[in-house]
């Protein structure tokens, strides 16, 4: 195999655009593998890690783009560089085509231009994020901060200032929000309510979201923390004062607080606040203690689905309870596929609160249930590339995404993954979600039909069924529609669930046979 290294001296684009482009590079055809991504310490890791490193990337800088390309010949490798940075060109007219957006080089330009602005979106390599954000709250401008690799440190001393300044810094690692009616790099179209989310926790709120909207509520705002901010070292700073932003808006009649399990003493801090609130608070801490949430005077939801359907309760819609028991028969016709010795679940997924989700259902029924992100030692695979008994997998986590994309925009880890579960004898059942919505693949369904198909076919090979349970988080103001998404997933074979709450208890009910 060849491999061809291109750097762009002083050329810097955002990681969303890079996650884009690397997506489609990897899509032109002849090609093995494409990087494209700032040349910063933990990318040049990356390309060692693959077997892409040559020597000129050694003197590349972090503000400097590499373009890195491997196919079978130099000659492809020269080719599919320029097919490359035919992507960068034929990006650039539609940006500067689209009506009403404008390219600016700095904040201070886009400020001068726009000064009614009260809000930045940065996203940029980690080492330069605290800076950019502490110029965006001298401007007066509340930060989503979709930048990871920002340090514990710099993340509390920006929360701490902004909190002074009566500003809001969702972040770091903050990929959902919706402000205004406006979704924010990953999020869904779903109806303005009564209803505000404040989530440390990109896909559980918009899960909670789109199940708000599938009961007929809404949603005012919807404010991301970014993932440790209920962290013991954070504290819970930006979940207080989303908290406290939504008790003072006045179309804001019901909240919700949605986060993986939190640290004992922040959970403790952020429950004290619901009493003052004024307003009723709906509280899913997945895995956390109904006892407190309730002393405290919150709402406990034991899941995502019930949580939506509480907050449209109190908001004053009929939400009927959709936390029920799947369908039997659907449960029986599935129990009947399974060979002897298929028992276990895999879990495959896009999200990482859908994920921990799936797997504190499945617990409450079995005691050996691994996943690569839980928090306690005993939970954790130690190896994330090799399941065993029942394993969840979130291919979101650092651990799959350093140099790559997110799996909502290239899902090519977890084709390949899927393919070798269905290669074990003990598996019984993979659930797998569709994250529809802004940021995300454009047919997440249809991209993964492929690989469900060599699944099927390789357990149909050995004697076996492989159930597949699927669920389409979107709505059908969505693109594509989660309609058309769902029919397709049926048409293949698929078992869908109407909620990711529901795709776990089907999977749990098939393998309890």
């Amino acid at each position: 195999m060849a491999v061809k290294v291109v750097v762009k001296a002083n050329t810097y684009f955002d990681s969303v655009s890079l996650m884009s482009l690397s997506t489609k590079a990897n899509r032109i055809e002849g090609l093995t593998q494409a990087v494209v991504a700032m040349a910063t310490e933990m990318n040049k890791g990356v390309l060692r890690n693959v077997g892409l490193y040559l020597p000129e990337v050694d003197a590349a800088g972090s503000g400097d783009l590499l373009i890195v390309v491997q196919a079978p010949t130099a000659e492809r490798c020269e080719s599919a560089i320029a097919e490359v940075e035919a992507l960068f060109d034929r990006r650039e007219p539609k940006a500067r085509g689209t009506a009403g957006e404008a390219r600016y080089a700095t904040l201070e330009g886009a400020l001068r231009q726009a000064p009614a602005s009260n809000l930045a979106i940065i996203s940029v390599p980690g080492d330069f994020a605290a800076r950019e954000v502490r110029k965006a709250l001298d401007s007066g401008l509340h930060v989503m901060l979709f930048s990871d690799n920002v340090s514990v440190a710099d993340e509390v001393a920006l929360k701490q200032y902004a909190h002074e300044q009566g500003l809001l810094v969702m972040g770091p690692d903050c990929g959902t929000a919706i402000l205004g009616g406006v979704g924010l790099c990953f999020a869904n179209k779903v109806r303005r309510g009564a209803i505000g989310i404040v989530g440390a926790s990109g896909t559980g709120s918009q899960e909670i979201s789109v199940r708000i909207h599938a009961l007929s509520g809404g949603i005012t705002q919807l404010i991301g923390t970014g993932g440790r901010d209920l962290y013991e070292d954070v504290g819970g700073i930006m979940m207080q004062d989303g908290l406290r932003a939504l008790a003072d808006d006045p179309d804001t009649a019901v909240i919700v607080l949605v986060s993986k399990p939190p640290a004992k003493s922040v959970e403790q801090r952020v429950l004290a606040q619901i009493e003052d609130c004024g307003k009723p608070v709906v509280v899913c801490f997945l895995g956390g203690s109904e006892e407190a949430v309730v002393a405290a005077g919150g709402h406990y939801a034991r899941t995502t689905s019930e949580a939506a359907a509480k907050a449209v309760a109190l908001a004053g819609g009929n939400a009927a309870a959709i936390d029920a028991q799947p369908d039997a028969a659907v449960v029986d016709a599935a129990r009947r596929r399974l060979a002897p010795g298929q028992q276990y679940i895999r879990g495959l997924l896009c999200g990482g609160t859908l994920c921990d989700e799936l797997a504190f259902i499945t617990r409450e029924r079995y005691p050996n249930v691994y996943s690569n992100i839980a928090k306690k030692p005993e939970q954790r695979l130690a190896d994330p590339e090799t399941s065993r008994e029942h394993s969840f997998i979130d291919f979101g986590d650092d651990d799959y995404t350093r140099g790559r994309p997110h799996p909502m925009i290239d899902p090519s880890l977890r084709l390949q993954r899927l393919v070798k579960e269905a290669q074990d004898p003990s598996v019984g059942v993979v659930v797998m979600d569709f994250i529809l919505g802004y940021g995300s693949h454009e047919d997440p369904v249809g991209v993964t039909l492929p690989a469900i198909r060599e699944a099927q076919q390789a357990a149909a090979a050995a004697g076996r069924h492989l159930e597949i349970v699927g669920y389409v988080l979107g709505t059908e103001e969505d693109t594509p529609p989660r309609s058309e998404q769902v029919r397709r997933l049926a048409e293949a074979g698929v078992t869908v669930a109407v909620s990711n709450t529901e795709a776990g208890l089907l999977a749990r009910a098939i393998v309890s046979h």
